[in-house]
């Protein structure tokens, strides 16, 4: 179990006093056993948070986070988190250039690598215990002292441009639409901007600005150390010493106000020179890990559209029923890449949360059909509920598939790390008994409460972005044809989904050439 509380200095102090006058051995050597005797306690001898996962595991898991990330960036610099954490993970040491430590870790059979979020960076590198001191030499000379190279900052700035430029704006409509449907609905805030940054900011920042924010987020106040697996058991002792060379700093916290958005359907179009059309539709939520409503609304969520299942009602009625496209998910936690793998990361962790529908791409001729159909299904849920059926299986399928999510080491240790962030025991114990004490009233109760939206947001990437307007504007029906017999309650649902109302209006509705999507 996790323990929440913090040991502080004094009585660390009467613990290592006792400890020695019996055994004589130090203070770091209390915090181990302490460690060992309750695996996840956090210490905080040396100003500095440790999550340990100790196990007779060969292998050795780290998750080094530090409590920043995009929300931090300047005004005027964003992308300079995103771009630091790049500069550690994929550039040389003061010691080595970064060619040199792959040709150091290629025979490990290792890699290190970073993931940054809105409040979160985290970096994270399995290697074998035979391998241990050998790799933790090298990342611990990449976070501790990098390189900062000029030719590594032009490298991997020119990689955050093409990523923005290339990779989402011109070759991946799915997450394109998903990310600027959090840019519409943050707009003005601390998530207001992609992670990786702004085009005309990071084109602008400077290695400067990189040391800058390096010295002034990576601190000990922000760090939380977590490691998992076979570890010798003064390993951590000597990862905390070598940590102290960070500048101490303040914890900070930065605050996320809940978006206030105007009423209605807000439409935004994407004009893109693409052969299909994609959706991403959602609204903020009050609701994140440790809140009363958040099994019921993860239940929710999965029964609606759980991510690559096909049990979950969206995926039933768009794609099984209709044929129109490969999946169809909702999910009330931000998950990025999606479309590239089946769980999700861990150290997303965020102080707001946003109910998000996304539908994968359709043929244009099926588009609004599809966009219409999409609201029907969500207007029923919000004004149906679920039924005894819906939630009994839901939440048998999700007691199961929280022992999926954290069935590897770095899973384990990930959520772990986003438990000790919302204040909550590990999340297993969380999820299993939030889910066996929820009842059907309790779940249709929380989607009145949190689900009933009059501020939906739908970003929809399209060819004809032009004719896709003035085809919601218009109220025309919008009729589908199958190349295959459908049952007769199907076609008469048909009807009126072709004719469901998209309540929007002219000036709800904007469109933007794909060229100025994250400028």
């Amino acid at each position: 179990m996790i323990l929440k509380q913090f040991l502080s200095e004094s009585h660390l102090g009467l613990l290592s006093g006792f400890w020695s006058l019996l055994f004589g051995h130090s203070k770091n050597n209390v915090l181990l056993l302490i460690a060992l005797l309750f695996p996840g306690v956090h210490a905080e001898s040396t100003n500095i948070q440790t999550l340990l996962q100790p196990s007779s595991s060969p292998l050795v898991t780290f998750r080094i986070l530090f409590n920043t990330g995009a929300a931090y960036d300047p005004e005027g610099k964003e992308g300079v988190a995103s771009l630091t954490a790049s500069i550690i993970a994929e550039g040389g040491s003061q010691k080595m250039a970064y060619d040199e430590i792959i040709k150091q870790m290629y025979p490990l059979a290792t890699s290190f690598n970073a993931q940054v979020d809105k409040e979160m960076t985290v970096f994270t590198g399995t290697t074998h215990i035979d391998n241990l001191q050998k790799y933790y030499k090298l990342i611990r000379e990449m976070l501790l002292t990098p390189g900062f190279r000029e030719d590594d900052f032009t490298r991997l700035k020119e990689d955050a441009l093409n990523y923005l430029k290339v990779s989402l704006r011109e070759g991946n409509d799915e997450e394109l639409g998903k990310e600027e449907l959090y840019n519409n609905i943050y707009n003005g805030g601390p998530y207001g901007h992609h992670t990786t940054g702004r085009i005309s900011t990071l084109e602008k920042l400077t290695l400067q600005d990189v040391k800058s924010f390096y010295t002034s987020n990576y601190t000990r106040g922000n760090l939380v150390i977590g490691i998992a697996g076979g570890f010798p058991t003064d390993f951590p002792a000597q990862v905390r010493s070598d940590f102290q060379s960070l500048p101490s700093g303040d914890i900070q916290r930065i605050k996320a106000p809940a978006p206030k958005l105007e009423s209605g359907l807000h439409i935004a179009i994407i004009q893109r020179d693409t052969r299909s059309t994609a959706f991403s539709l959602g609204f903020p939520i009050d609701v994140k890990r440790g809140d009363p409503d958040y099994p019921a609304l993860a239940l929710v969520a999965s029964y609606f559209g759980q991510h690559r299942s096909s049990n979950s009602h969206l995926y039933q009625r768009l794609r099984e029923a209709r044929g129109l496209n490969y999946g169809d998910y909702s999910y009330i936690e931000y998950f990025p890449r999606g479309m590239f793998q089946f769980q999700p990361d861990p150290n997303l962790a965020r102080q707001q949360q946003i109910f998000q529908i996304w539908i994968r791409p359709v043929p244009p001729p099926q588009g609004l059909f599809t966009l219409r159909d999409t609201l029907y299904e969500y207007d029923k849920l919000v004004r149906e509920g679920l039924t005894k059926e819906n939630f009994e299986s839901t939440r048998e399928f999700l007691l199961k598939f929280v022992d999926v999510l954290l069935q590897t080491q770095t899973a384990s240790l990930g959520y772990a790390l986003d438990s000790s962030y919302y204040g909550i025991a590990d999340y297993r114990s969380y999820m299993k008994k939030g889910l066996s004490a929820l009842t059907l009233d309790q779940v249709n109760k929380a989607i009145k409460k949190h689900l009933k939206s009059d501020s939906m947001r739908v970003v929809i990437v399209t060819k004809e972005a032009e004719n896709f307007k003035e085809a919601i504007l218009s109220g025309k029906p919008s009729s589908i044809t199958y190349n295959s017999p459908k049952p007769d309650e199907l076609l008469v649902e048909d009807k009126i989904i072709e004719k469901y109302p998209i309540p929007t209006k002219p000036e709800w509705i904007k469109i933007t050439p794909v060229d100025q999507v994250f400028n």
